[in-house]
């Protein structure tokens, strides 16, 4: 993400779920790491285009989430091969739906 032009505070917890939970992140949408940037929630490996697209719009999303650990997205590329995945945009009751599909890049 730094290298996309956000700057980063790390802090580790002990008790991730307990963060997640406390944020409102769904279960079933839950994966390694968990942001918040002007207030969204972002949730696991995010492309950093999405997230500026997300701030650029102020959707009406409480977050994106890139479920588990997606192959292909940022940080989970394996070299010469191409994986599908989506990242989803979700509300505060836990209804997600497609922000970006990736399965065509």
């Amino acid at each position: 993400m730094q290298k996309h032009g956000f700057s980063v505070k790390e802090v580790m917890e002990e008790d991730m779920l307990a963060v997640k939970q406390r944020l409102g992140v769904p279960t079933r949408l839950q994966s390694c790491h968990t942001a918040v940037v002007d207030g969204f929630i972002v949730e696991g490996h995010v492309p950093a285009g999405d997230v500026k697209k997300l701030l650029a719009k102020k959707s009406k999303v409480f977050g994106l989430a890139a479920p588990g650990m997606p192959g292909g997205s940022p940080g989970m590329e394996v070299a010469g091969t191409k994986a599908n995945f989506s990242v989803l945009g979700f509300d505060k009751q836990g209804n997600a739906k497609t922000f970006t599909d990736y399965s065509d890049y």
